[in-house]
């Protein structure tokens, strides 16, 4: 299996927290640095543990989240 690389967009993060209840490893947590807007933003714990999946992009709303194959 591919390893996966997950960025998020800390401009676009809203701390909704949709990406973390959604990822199915549980590698999302709101301990991002904090935006320009005030919100503290979603960052991944344990990059080498994602398995690609894309839950967290097709779940967040303001398409702060990109996936790429390593």
């Amino acid at each position: 299996m591919g390893k996966f690389l997950v960025k998020f967009n800390q401009d676009r993060c809203k701390g909704c927290e949709l990406c973390r209840a959604i990822c199915p490893k549980q590698l999302i947590a709101m301990k991002g640095p904090i935006n320009t807007k005030g919100y503290t933003t979603a960052m991944i714990e344990r990059q080498e543990e994602c398995v690609g999946c894309q839950s967290c992009a097709i779940m967040c709303p303001d398409g702060a989240i990109e996936i790429w194959s390593e």
